[in-house]
């Protein structure tokens, strides 16, 4: 009997249990005629500043809406093994956890809309495996990376619009057909929906199938809107989708010249590698132990190829290793191998000897001997016997000479060797001899420098003059970006360009097989082309005033020269050339006053005559100008 009492109020507390509802929420259960039903939580106090924790745990539907929660913390929903429907929209959320959606493993629509989500946990949906929904809208994610794509496989709708994205994986897309490789086909009834308007993409190779997708038809992935636009690069900004034309992007391919290298101990190597892919891939070289790798250089003669030489001086046993070179883009990741060892290397399979015996075991340590048949033009690929110095005395060594191998003493000498009479020789012959640049190059000299260019001038003594020879040169102190032109000893000048104005440089000739840290340099500077420029300017400054100031002046004087002409032309001639020519003088004569003298010399006086009297004269006839008046006291005349 008191068994039964205590099963029974432990049924009552289970009953209450599982109808607690927290005070800031509302609980609503749907039941159904077979006895079934949903329990359904909303929780939307402006008050509420945290997730309930005692939801009750049948719940299947919960709604947690505009309240001031801004963090989802881990194992939030852990016990909450029946839910189906998680919508925390409209909120505060800024933070989302790793483990926030820990055991959700019948979770079927997360909504997390109308956030300020910056950075989403993509990882986390591994913990929801059922999900097909989820709803990412209005929140201020940036970035969806390439690792979040396996774990969207299974979603149906994915709405990340009215967000802050500017791309998207190129490999996004290839999740879904038609870029996954399945036919399209118009009875699939399964759609993918997906929501990517109001971003401001960028216009590129990454998002190039997302473009193709706008401009097809009868697909199963549908875009809520197909009137997506361009907010970059410059010249695509406002094109629509199904406007744009862009080209896929194109994983890297990574090709060297060689795949492994053997070269003689202080020899100088060269590694190449060459890589394509569109965008251009970038490369970086790596060694298998870690270490740092400098001395690169590399270059982009087009677009979607690109080249990287690094260099390896005076290489040392520690030199010896792998080394990768590795191109990424866009679109991926690819890498390719070279393999460097030292010619000569003596392995042994016993303990290090003392120094007093080491001299005596040392003839009975194999010698490892590497053949190449690759000729040195292609890659440098030198073979050389060579074994370490030891401070003591080697023990002569006779052998019973052979036509390819005479008497050796101490040491194993270079020598040449030929295979099947075929004529192909050692690649170690053409760089075991080693040359002093230093002694044979003179006169290293810069001339002729400008703001981008200059030119290097050397006399060869003690090479052939189609002895090759590198010019490496950099900005002083900046080893990491070397660059090189290859030329002969002959020439005696190059010119470098490509030049930064106002540098010092630094520039050395390297010849093959030359002795390491050997090598002629000389220092130089480039000009300083602000100075230049405001020189310019100055002179154009003064030369613009000039022409303004002289300009007007000389229409001016022109002017002055053609008005005095055409007034010269004009000038009517003096008045006596018109007298002469026209004109009789006039004048008038008259009676004298009466004098007391009775006999007076002279009875008439001369007087000028006005020009009016003049005109009147003229005008007379000739009847009238004879007319003669006579009276008592005067008598005049006027003649014409």
């Amino acid at each position: 009997m008191r068994c039964l009492l205590y099963a029974h109020v432990f049924l009552c507390c289970l009953s209450v249990a599982h109808s607690f509802c927290p005070s800031q929420c509302t609980c609503a259960f749907q039941g159904r005629s077979d006895g079934a039903g949903a329990r359904s939580v909303l929780c939307n106090d402006p008050d509420m500043a945290e997730i309930p924790v005692n939801v009750p745990v049948d719940t299947v539907k919960l709604r947690v809406e505009k309240t001031a929660i801004r963090r989802i913390p881990t194992e939030a929903f852990y016990y909450l093994g029946d839910l189906r429907y998680l919508w925390i929209t409209y909120n505060s959320i800024s933070s989302v956890d790793t483990g926030s959606f820990y055991n959700l493993k019948v979770l079927h629509e997360l909504r997390l809309d109308g956030n300020l989500i910056s950075t989403f946990p993509w990882n986390s949906l591994k913990e929801m495996p059922r999900l097909k929904t989820l709803d990412l809208h209005n929140n201020r994610i940036t970035n969806v990376p390439v690792d979040a794509i396996p774990y969207l496989l299974n979603i149906t709708y994915l709405d990340l619009s009215s967000n802050r994205l500017a791309t998207l994986p190129s490999d996004l897309m290839d999740i879904w057909p038609p870029f996954n490789g399945m036919p399209i086909s118009s009875n699939t009834s399964q759609k993918i929906v997906l929501g990517l308007q109001d971003n401001p993409w960028f216009c590129d190779c990454r998002i190039s199938k997302i473009i193709a997708l706008c401009k097809m038809v009868g697909t199963p992935v549908v875009l809520m809107d197909l009137l997506l636009s361009c907010s970059g690069p410059e010249n695509l900004a406002g094109i629509l989708f199904q406007k744009a034309e862009l080209d896929q992007c194109v994983k890297p391919s990574v090709m060297t010249s060689a795949t492994r290298i053997t070269s003689s101990l202080g020899s100088n190597v060269l590694l190449r590698c060459d890589a394509t892919g569109f965008p251009t891939p970038s490369l970086i070289w790596a060694k298998s132990d870690g270490s740092s790798v400098d001395s690169t250089v590399q270059e982009s003669p087009g677009e979607g190829i690109r080249w990287s030489i690094m260099s390896l001086y005076g290489i040392l046993y520690k030199d010896a290793g792998n080394y990768s070179c590795k191109a990424k883009n866009f679109a991926g990741n690819a890498e390719a191998t070279i393999s460097v060892s030292i010619a000569g290397a003596v392995s042994t399979t016993m303990p290090p000897l003392r120094p007093e015996t080491a001299t005596a075991t040392a003839s009975q340590a194999p010698t490892t001997i590497t053949l190449t048949d690759t000729p040195v033009s292609s890659t440098v690929m030198s073979t050389v016997l060579t074994t370490p110095p030891t401070t003591t005395t080697p023990i002569p060594i006779k052998k019973k000479p052979t036509p390819s191998n005479g008497q050796q003493r101490g040491s194993i000498k270079p020598a040449k060797i030929q295979q099947g009479g075929n004529g192909r020789k050692l690649a170690a012959d053409e760089t075991s001899t080693k040359i002093d640049v230093s002694k044979s190059v003179k006169d290293l000299k810069i001339v002729e420098e400008t703001a981008d260019s200059a030119v290097l001038l050397w006399t060869a003594s003690g090479l052939p003059s189609d002895a090759p020879l590198t010019v490496v040169y950099s900005p002083y102190g900046e080893d990491d970006i070397k660059k090189t032109e290859e030329t002969s000893a002959g020439s005696g000048k190059l010119l470098l360009e490509g030049l930064t104005s106002g540098l010092r440089y630094s520039v050395c000739l390297v010849a093959k097989g030359s002795p390491a840290g050997k090598d002629p340099c000389i220092d130089f500077y480039t000009l300083d082309l602000i100075e230049d420029d405001g020189q310019n300017q100055l002179l154009m400054i003064v030369s613009g005033i000039a022409c303004a100031v002289a300009v007007p002046l000389i229409a001016v004087l022109l002017y002055k020269i053609l008005a005095l002409y055409c007034k010269g032309s004009s000038i009517p001639l003096d008045a006596e050339e018109l007298e002469k020519d026209s004109y009789v003088k006039f004048e008038t004569i008259s009676m004298k006053q009466r004098t007391t003298i009775s006999h007076p010399t002279e009875l008439w006086a001369r007087r000028q005559t006005r020009e009016s009297e003049r005109m009147l004269l003229c005008s007379r006839s000739s009847i009238d100008s004879q007319m003669t008046y006579k009276s008592d006291s005067s008598r005049s005349e006027y003649l014409c």
